[in-house]
């Protein structure tokens, strides 16, 4: 084929394809415009329509708003007449009360003006009266003798002599009831807890005798040149006396450990024969080792007899020190136990705790066990002791006051301290040196005879009873009482004595006359 013959179908293929385009193109321009136009007509109208529909609805709104508006200024208008109505009431009350005030003004200044009247009357009265009551006081005084003060202090001695009369009497009464049963309950209580408790006294002094089968045992234990006591003495720190008594040798010492160390050693060397300064060391040991198991012993023993348990083990040990301490040649440990015991009976008769009343009373004098190395009283090591060992503050407590020391804190250290005192004050329990008891009597006289009006004074009962004879021109009878308070209370703070002491005053008037 020619290229023209396939050209020529292309280049009619391409005119008709931009005819077909321009012509499609035309029809799209004419139809789009016809759509603007329908658009444009439909647009003006919708305008059309809105804009109708927005005036419609500004004229509702309007009316709406009018109508609110009417609504609003008719209950403004209401409002404003109601609050009108009540501000006129308001008005009207305020005008009541103030008239209201007004004539309560006028009465109070009316009556201001009457009372005020009546003042200047009293006022007249009182210096009327005044006047009259001098002029009576110039009269009494006159009549009388005495001036105003004089005459005063003349009616408060009348009324101070009465009251100190009164009260005298009033006290005399109380205490004499308050005696009598106290002293009826306390004489039941420790009637029976001394019944319930017997216990042996047994004089204690600073010496061991040991006897010896013979003499000749005597120089055996001097030794050649006195070695063998000279050991014996500086190992135990007694004193061997061999010379006084024949056929024996006596063992002084105010250490009764010391001394119980020194007599079982001195046993054991006579039984064995072999008495040279290395038998005696090794005796001497053996019987320290013999001691402290007794006082292991003697302390358990205590703890078990009086029922009390739970004891640290060294105040066990302490408890049986006490087997070898006296007081006033009084076992002290025999005198702890009987404490302890006579403290539970009162305490069951009372229904208090017996267990922690044997307790206190059992370790009262636990100080006693503690050497003259440390200072300090009894009552104070025995105090830091039982602190030490963790012990009740009552018991503590019964400890510090069992002499008076410190107030007690509970019944237990009053039960504490009167058993005490009865287990001291039994017949044959405690020795006391005839100078310090002729010294503490004549104290006794010398103190309670010290007071103005006291003639004179006597110390009767062993030291338990002071008779006083007091001048009866200076002493009255109500001053008796008031006196007897007096002696009592600085007795019992200036000197230290057992059990209790009697204050008895007399006082004796005569009358003499002769018949002629």
């Amino acid at each position: 084929m020619e290229p023209i013959q396939i050209i020529l179908p292309v280049i009619v293929g391409f005119v008709c394809a931009v005819v077909f385009f321009f012509v499609g193109v035309t029809y799209r321009k004419k139809v789009a415009e016809k759509e603007i136009g329908s658009a444009e007509e439909e647009a003006k109208r919708l305008i059309n329509e809105a804009i109708k529909a927005a005036e419609n609805k500004n004229r509702e709104l309007l009316l709406e708003a009018k109508e609110e508006i009417h609504k609003s200024r008719t209950e403004y208008e209401k409002e404003v007449k109601e609050r009108r109505a009540d501000l006129q009431k308001q008005e009207r009350r305020l005008q009541q009360k103030e008239e209201t005030l007004d004539r309560k003004l006028d009465a109070h200044e009316k009556r201001e003006e009457e009372l005020n009247h009546k003042l200047q009357k009293v006022a007249a009265a009182q210096e009327e009266t005044d006047q009259l009551k001098r002029s009576q006081m110039e009269v009494l005084e006159k009549i009388s003798g005495l001036s105003q003060e004089e005459a005063k202090t003349y009616l408060l001695e009348n009324v101070e002599s009465q009251i100190r009369h009164e009260t005298a009497m009033k006290i005399n009464e109380v205490e004499t009831q308050l005696k009598e049963e106290a002293d009826q309950r306390a004489r039941e209580i420790i009637a029976t807890a001394i019944q319930r408790c017997a216990a042996d006294h047994t004089a204690e002094a600073t010496v061991s005798v040991v006897p010896l089968p013979n003499d000749d045992m005597k120089g055996r234990i001097i030794g050649r040149e006195g070695r063998n006591i000279r050991t014996l003495e500086t190992i135990t720190g007694v004193d061997l006396i061999i010379d006084d008594t024949p056929e024996a040798i006596t063992v002084s010492s105010f250490d009764p450990i010391r001394r119980e160390v020194a007599r079982m050693a001195l046993e054991k060397l006579i039984v064995d024969g072999r008495i040279h300064p290395t038998r005696i060391e090794d005796m001497v040991e053996k019987a320290r080792r013999e001691v402290e198991h007794t006082i292991k012993v003697e302390g358990e023993r205590a703890t078990y007899e009086t029922g009390i348990h739970n004891l640290h083990p060294e105040l066990v040990k302490l408890l049986g020190r006490q087997r070898y301490r006296t007081s006033y040649s009084q076992n002290v440990l025999r005198h702890s136990i009987e404490v302890a015991h006579i403290a539970g009976l009162m305490a069951s008769e009372l229904g208090v705790d017996v267990t922690l009343a044997k307790r206190a009373g059992l370790l009262h004098d636990l100080g006693k066990s503690v050497t003259h190395e440390v200072e300090g009283s009894h009552v104070q090591l025995g105090v830091e002791l039982a602190r030490k060992y963790k012990e009740s503050p009552i018991v503590i407590n019964a400890i510090e006051a069992h002499h008076g020391d410190v107030e007690p804190q509970s019944v237990i250290a009053c039960l504490v301290q009167a058993a005490d005192a009865i287990s001291a004050s039994r017949p044959g329990a405690r020795r006391e040196n005839v100078e310090n008891y002729i010294r503490r009597l004549e104290k006794l006289e010398e103190l309670t005879g010290s007071y103005p009006g006291v003639d004179k004074a006597y110390a009767i009962q062993a030291g338990r009873e002071v008779r006083i004879m007091v001048k009866p021109e200076e002493v009255s009878e109500d001053n008796m009482i008031l006196l007897a308070h007096d002696i009592a209370s600085k007795i019992q703070s200036e000197l230290k004595y057992p059990g209790q002491i009697k204050i008895n005053v007399i006082r004796e008037t005569k009358a003499v006359d002769y018949a002629k």
